[in-house]
């Protein structure tokens, strides 16, 4: 039986639920992720050796590894250090990708040997070859220069109009590639500017899309974030997106359940709320339960933001089994 070529783009821990519900699904996976980050262990590590960082690649890899034949290969990418000198606040998959990195000089074949070194099915791609920042355009002209700015606090957040990749580049040629001979793309759920359109403002993307003949599949995020998305309705993130493909999506996922209130108030207080679902009796949407059930709490060794709340990969993979196999009703 032909599986369905399934790409994801996006970054961080917004992928991670949707390549794990899809490694519950007879897919051949390719994760096409951002490579701006500029914090954290990533940045770190970016800052001492100039390669391309590669915090949100080791997400997608853990996401390949079957939880259960080898949970702890999963386990072992996603182990952080909370001592140590030198190490501490350090992921342990960010270390072994970086040495793959020094030994190939290539990120692209570093990941091919994680791959098969892990014994992982499926395939993780850097959206381009090309060492990038993140370039922010906010709607009062002024612009600023990395993806960690977006995480710093800030007692007025300016509004952010786009934003680009400096320097400009192209797609990896692996990673056009999985696109254009995709059935389906997911994009999202995710940071909409640091993990989301970081894939999707790559100069030739438009045109890639516009050569798809895949099925777009948007999932939807759950809150907003205070620096990115602060009062954006879900109508404006799928504006958002669409104006950078340069299409219209084809199926929006919505989260249906209601939050808890101890999530509410824990995000109220950084002044961050649900995103608003106004997008009504839009035929493109499905609306379904999506809520992991467990609050997700930052170890103190992590400086990087995180989302408290995530998608839970079973009810994902419910939703995408429906539509990739056409039965959704």
């Amino acid at each position: 039986m032909k599986q369905n070529k399934v790409v994801t783009m996006g970054g961080g821990t917004g992928t991670f639920p949707v390549v794990s519900a899809l490694k519950k699904l007879e897919t051949n996976i390719t994760a096409i992720v951002s490579v701006s980050d500029s914090g954290g262990s990533t940045g770190r590590i970016r800052d001492e050796f100039g390669f391309q960082p590669v915090g949100d690649l080791r997400q997608s890899l853990a996401a390949l590894a079957d939880p259960k034949g080898q949970q702890w290969i999963q386990k072992l990418l996603l182990y952080r250090f909370s001592k140590g000198t030198g190490l501490k606040g350090h992921n342990l998959g960010n270390l072994i990708l970086t040495a793959l990195q020094d030994m190939t000089g290539n990120t692209t074949q570093a990941l091919e040997i994680a791959e098969q070194v892990f014994n992982l099915t499926g395939s993780v791609i850097p959206v381009t070859a090309s060492d990038v920042n993140l370039q922010i355009h906010y709607s009062d002209g002024s612009t600023a220069l990395g993806e960690h700015i977006l995480d710093e606090a800030d007692a007025n957040p300016k509004s952010i109009q786009t934003v680009s990749l400096v320097p400009e580049c192209q797609t990896n040629p692996p990673a056009k590639k999985a696109l254009l001979e995709a059935d389906f793309i997911i994009i999202g759920p995710g940071d909409l500017y640091a993990s989301i359109l970081s894939t999707l403002v790559v100069s030739d993307i438009q045109s890639i899309f516009s050569k798809s003949r895949a099925q777009v599949i948007y999932v939807s995020n759950l809150m907003t974030r205070r620096t990115q998305t602060h009062n954006m309705t879900l109508s404006e993130h799928v504006k958002t997106i669409e104006t950078a493909i340069g299409k219209k999506v084809d199926h929006i996922i919505i989260n249906s359940q209601n939050i808890p209130q101890e999530a509410l108030t824990l995000y109220k207080v950084a002044e961050e709320h649900q995103v608003i679902d106004d997008l009504g009796t839009d035929s493109r949407t499905i609306r379904a339960e999506l809520l992991f059930n467990t609050l997700i709490h930052t170890k103190k060794e992590d400086t990087a933001h995180r989302s408290l709340l995530r998608h839970d990969a079973d009810k994902l993979k419910s939703v995408f089994s429906k539509i990739i196999t056409k039965n959704y009703l």
